[in-house]
């Protein structure tokens, strides 16, 4: 049965806690047993790859104490780069020798009450830097709708970060890839099939503009040289890998420039795409899983004088539904950031911790199939999605302090876990009783795409699911193309599955007339490549029986936003829950109920209703 379902009331005190050995002893903390690879372990890069560019390893001990953001108060000169003749080039901060050990969280994919916990544990493994990606999709959901609220609060963050200890570098894109949904670009943008994502576009640029006119200013007093603790920004994101457009990366530069950024900025790209992804006038980046002799080619090509920062370096990698899950060895993620440290090598670890793709956030790839990234963004990270220490998390720490002129801080505990008894759903709510608690449907000549639908003030609809009912009265080939999963009824009886691989679907012979519906999900859309261009969702062209075109349809639009959920009386009969919801659906539900959307066909289940809440 296609429903949403209430569970019984549960509250957290009710179950019992685990009982953990946190391997805490005054701040030292002890590694637990190592977990086992999925995959076999690469062989060790040898050392002798980094020394044709860096022929003089360091064997010295870091003191950076004096270099943070509680300890810098008179502040000039902000990161910078330095190459003397001697030596290798290096960066440098308030004019002093300084090397950045940067780690990844993303605060959109973080509850806001854990922010803190994961940035001291950053700090306490010996990091001195944050980075993390900004989403515009998720901070501007509707054209000219800005959201910097609650779990999306990103000046919140980044004083956290100060606060703590750590500087922090931005990554504002407008492109961030990430892993979410088409790249974190908002959907509203494919409603004109001549607007050309990631170029000169006038369309693009236009959107472009009004949301930097939004975010920048709000970063502005964040820089360095403002007091604050951004220490770099990004210039978008890997654009070496789509290149469409010579002028965009120009244009972007001097677009954050003109809008008052004033600290060191950057690009990143893979090792393979810095010649094409670079631009004049900003510091380039690299990307890289492991290091070989070549790794430095492409970026000594384009500057020598430089030092090297590793914008992202892959500890671990995303899942997708189908896939087994990505698992890297903790051994050589020690050699590889060893070897950084030995030859004075800036690096960012992607991901220190990855966090959870809440709601309909998580993005796609297609390589000739479709495949949704999962909910889970724990990416074998140096902590786990639900921020606890690993194998890499222990032996990093060792590493860094052994290189540390002064003692780290001390590990923060565990957070605390509980154990919650079975459950069974006691009331649910079938889709087709749900209509009726929805907004008003679109009545249109032809299907509508999603992202076209005339709601949410013009922006149509991001993600969810969409329904087409039309009334028929013979059967025979179905033909729709349907994106991304489809569930086809007669009334309330399903029939047969569309996707990208199966667009005709047989409809029996009809004695009467009956409603045909077409219930279509959106499982993420594309966040790397020239397809983000073509990734709208819904049903995306006419609908036929035996290639009779059919017309006159009731859309309805399936966001599973809370205004649905108040309109049903759930929210009365859950008065205790604390509920947290945005415009990607649920992030997080507590207390006494707990909501399933619709789901498709059991094959399924785990990746388009489980995976949501």
């Amino acid at each position: 049965m296609v429903g949403i379902f209430f569970l019984p009331f549960i509250l957290s005190g009710f179950g019992p806690r685990f009982k953990q050995e946190e391997n805490l002893v005054f701040g030292k903390a002890h590694p637990p047993q190592p977990r086992v690879s999925a995959v076999p372990p690469r062989p060790l890069p040898s050392p002798l790859s980094l020394s044709t560019f860096f022929p003089s390893p360091t064997s010295s001990r870091f003191n950076w104490s004096h270099l943070t953001p509680l300890e810098l108060k008179n502040r000039s000169v902000g990161l910078g780069t330095e190459s003397t003749g001697q030596g290798n080039p290096h960066f440098t901060l308030e004019g002093q020798k300084f090397l950045i050990f940067g780690g990844s969280i993303h605060y959109f994919r973080v509850p806001r009450e854990y922010w803190r916990d994961r940035l001291l544990k950053l700090k306490a493994c010996g990091f001195n830097t944050v980075t993390t990606y900004v989403p515009w999709n998720l901070h501007e959901p509707e054209r000219g709708r800005f959201d910097f609220s609650g779990n999306l609060d990103l000046e919140a963050f980044v004083l956290m970060a100060s606060e703590i200890g750590l500087w922090v570098i931005l990554r504002p894109g407008p492109y961030i890839c990430s892993e979410i949904d088409l790249g974190g670009l908002p959907s509203w943008l494919l409603q004109d099939p001549r607007l050309l994502l990631r170029t000169t576009n006038k369309g693009f640029i236009e959107a472009v503009e009004k949301y930097f006119d939004h975010l920048i200013p709000r970063v502005i007093p964040l820089q360095y040289r403002q007091g604050g603790p951004v220490i770099a920004v990004q210039v978008e994101n890997e654009y070496g890998s789509f290149n469409k457009d010579k002028k965009y990366m120009p244009y972007l530069h001097k677009a954050l420039l003109r809008r008052g950024i004033v600290e060191l900025l950057l690009t990143s790209d893979s090792e393979k795409n810095v010649l094409s992804g670079h631009t004049k006038g900003v510091l380039a980046t690299i990307n890289l899983q492991k290091l070989h002799r070549n790794t430095f080619s492409q970026l000594h090509k384009v500057q020598r004088d430089k030092p090297i920062l590793i914008m992202e370096y892959w500890v671990g990698w995303f899942d997708r539904w189908g896939d087994k899950h990505h698992v890297t060895d903790a051994k050589e993620i020690e050699h590889t950031v060893s070897e950084f440290i030995k030859y004075e090598i800036s690096f960012n670890v992607y991901m220190f911790h990855g966090g959870t793709n809440f709601g309909f956030l998580n993005g796609a790839t297609n390589y000739g199939k479709h495949a949704g990234v999962v909910t889970s963004y724990d990416y074998d990270a140096v902590l786990t999605e639900a921020g606890d220490y690993t194998e890499k998390y222990f032996k990093l720490q060792k590493l860094f302090g052994s290189f540390s002129a002064i003692p780290l801080p001390q590990v923060p505990k565990l957070t605390p876990k509980a154990a919650y008894p079975p459950v069974r759903p006691s009331l649910f709510l079938p889709l087709w009783d749900a209509l009726a608690y929805l907004n008003e449907p679109v009545r249109s000549h032809q299907p509508v795409n999603m992202e076209n639908l005339p709601i949410n003030n013009g922006s149509g609809q991001s993600y969810g699911l969409v329904l087409y009912e039309k009334s028929i009265c013979s059967g025979g080939r179905l033909c729709a193309h349907a994106r991304d999963m489809a569930q086809v009824f007669l009334d309330e009886t399903m029939i047969g599955i569309l996707n990208e691989n199966n667009q005709n679907l047989h409809i029996p012979e009809l004695r009467v007339c009956r409603y045909l519906r077409i219930l279509v999900e959106n499982q993420g859309r594309v966040n790397f490549s020239w397809q983000i261009q073509n990734e709208r969702k819904g049903i995306t062209g006419s609908v036929s029986i035996n290639n009779s075109s059919l017309e006159g349809f009731t859309i309805y639009s399936l966001e599973m936003k809370m205004s649905f959920f108040e309109r049903t009386g759930i929210m009365d009969s859950c008065s205790s829950m604390d509920v947290t919801l945005g415009d990607i659906g649920i992030l997080g539900l507590r207390k006494h109920c707990t909501f399933l959307e619709p789901g498709f066909i059991q094959k399924t289940m785990r990746s388009s209703c489980l995976r949501r809440w």
